[in-house]
């Protein structure tokens, strides 16, 4: 009986140690779980600084001051791809875990080659992303975690945001060009003293605005417009309060740039404020197929954008449809049609 009793003990206290090796295992393994995909940012108004690494070594910094994201240098950079980021740092969540025979290549793949994505919270490194190629449904990111509190997780996992099935990547680039303001002009009416218009090659679209005082004049290649509907003209400098550029040059290299500002502008916007002067030098985009232009003529050219040479001589993509108020007088000032060609005509003369 004493012989059974503590075959009996010795029985339970086995089981004793074997639950309490199984607990300890799942406790680890809950927090090895957890240091692997815990990506999120709770708060992001936490976020000082982000600052990605491409796969190609190329980096971009973000810094937040006074509640205001800049680049490295203190440079205006692109509000919607900043929230678009932080939106990102909210919103991802685990979607699972990688195959076990596929775990491997992608930890190898990832070594290689991926985007790094460095996260400062209140000035001090919290998390880094290292966000490798997209899941094999493609409706998520394969990353890895490495955070100052726990380091770097052995095995990359994949993760997605909250609410939508794509790529995380595209968010994060570190082409200065992408991150650039697109804002060219945000004018307020009483600010403007001036608008010029010069079409080089169809001289009687050129036009004048000038303020004088508090009245304004029209002319058209010298010649004061003989009648002008002030209404118009309001109408037609609300158009300066928000001006963009489509985007900056990524198909030119350094020589065709060159070329285009060596051409002759179809057309050059000056305007004067209070403050400065913003002058505009615009190029046409030669199509290879013909389009029709506004006044329904066969051209060859792209008629949804141009070339825009900047202030700072920064040469961008712009919209027709963006500038055409803007450089196309005879929509408010509908007198100028009169020293138009006769086939352009609207009006009588």
């Amino acid at each position: 009986m004493k012989k059974k009793g503590l075959i009996l003990a010795l029985f339970i206290i086995l089981l004793a140690c074997l639950s309490w090796f199984a607990l300890n295992l799942k406790d680890n393994q809950g927090a090895s779980d957890a240091r692997a995909f815990n990506f999120k940012i709770e708060d992001t108004t936490t976020v000082s600084k982000i600052i990605i690494t491409d796969a190609f070594g190329q980096q971009f910094t973000l810094i937040k001051k006074n509640n205001s994201w800049t680049d490295l240098k203190g440079g205006c950079v692109s509000k919607t791809n900043v929230s678009l980021i932080l939106e990102a740092f909210h919103k991802i969540e685990f979607k699972g875990y990688l195959p076990q025979k596929s775990e491997k290549r992608f930890t190898e793949l990832m070594a290689s080659s991926h985007i790094k994505v460095e996260i400062f919270q209140d000035g001090e490194w919290t998390k880094t992303w290292y966000m490798g190629p997209a899941s094999p449904d493609h409706y998520g990111q394969i990353m890895l975690l490495e955070t100052a509190n726990e380091g770097k997780s052995a095995s990359p996992v994949m993760m997605k945001l909250a609410g939508m099935n794509g790529l995380i990547d595209p968010r994060f680039f570190a082409d200065a060009r992408q991150w650039a303001c697109t804002e060219i002009m945000a004018l307020q009416i009483e600010d403007i003293k001036s608008v010029k218009a010069k079409f080089y090659d169809e001289p009687y679209r050129s036009f004048e605005l000038q303020k004088k005082g508090r009245r304004f004049q029209v002319t058209q290649n010298g010649q004061p417009l003989t009648s002008l509907d002030t209404t118009n003209v309001y109408r037609y400098l609300q158009g300066y309060q928000k001006i963009h550029f489509e985007q900056m040059n990524f198909s030119l290299s350094d020589k065709q740039v060159d070329s285009v500002k060596k051409s002759k502008p179809f057309c050059m916007l000056a305007v004067k404020t209070n403050n400065e002067r913003i002058s505009l030098s615009m190029f046409r985009i030669k199509s290879k197929e013909v389009q029709r232009n506004e006044f329904g003529e066969l051209v060859n050219m792209d008629m949804n954008s141009f070339w825009c040479q900047l202030p700072d001589g920064a040469l961008v993509r712009c919209q027709y449809f963006v500038f055409n108020p803007l450089i196309l007088g005879h929509v408010f000032f509908p007198a100028m049609e009169a020293k138009f060609p006769e086939n352009l005509r609207s009006i009588n003369p």
